[in-house]
């Protein structure tokens, strides 16, 4: 039986996965730390090109994080322009492609009957995504994200 999700509001709605944030970061940093530690006591060519690559292996780490959250970024845009059109008035639709990414991903968290009155402030008053999450009065969770 898996556990079930905790509810999320504005406060609790990041979410953490310890095998990438926690256990991969952590021997990553862990081993960089040991490399330095030996390239100071034992400055070789052979120790240097450790540390090098000790370093570099933090560049995908980081990358494949950067590239996941741009899909998703992505994703999200979509579905809250399609829902959006949905439901949002047709005479206000053509201002839907005017939301940015930040704005779409902000609204993700809005229920329907909140969406479209939080997208035509977010465009009037030009909201962050942060800003919006405060508007929220009820929190739709979102459970699928990475």
């Amino acid at each position: 039986m898996s556990k079930p999700e905790p509810l999320q509001d504005f406060r609790h709605h990041g979410r953490l996965h310890p095998p990438f944030h926690i256990f991969s970061f952590l021997f990553l940093a862990l081993n960089l730390i040991a490399v330095i530690v030996h390239v100071v006591r034992h400055p070789t060519w052979w120790n240097g090109w450790l540390l090098v690559m000790s370093i570099v292996v933090f560049v995908p780490f980081f990358l494949i994080r950067m590239y996941a959250i741009k899909v998703q970024d992505r994703v999200i845009r979509l579905e809250e322009r399609m829902r959006l059109r949905e439901l949002a008035p047709a005479d206000w639709r053509p201002q839907i492609d005017k939301l940015s990414v930040d704005q779409c991903i902000g609204l993700r968290f809005a229920p329907d009957d909140e969406v479209v009155v939080l997208a035509r402030q977010a465009l009037e008053q030009n909201l962050s995504r942060k800003q919006i999450k405060e508007r929220i009065k009820v929190w739709r969770p979102d459970n699928w994200r990475v």
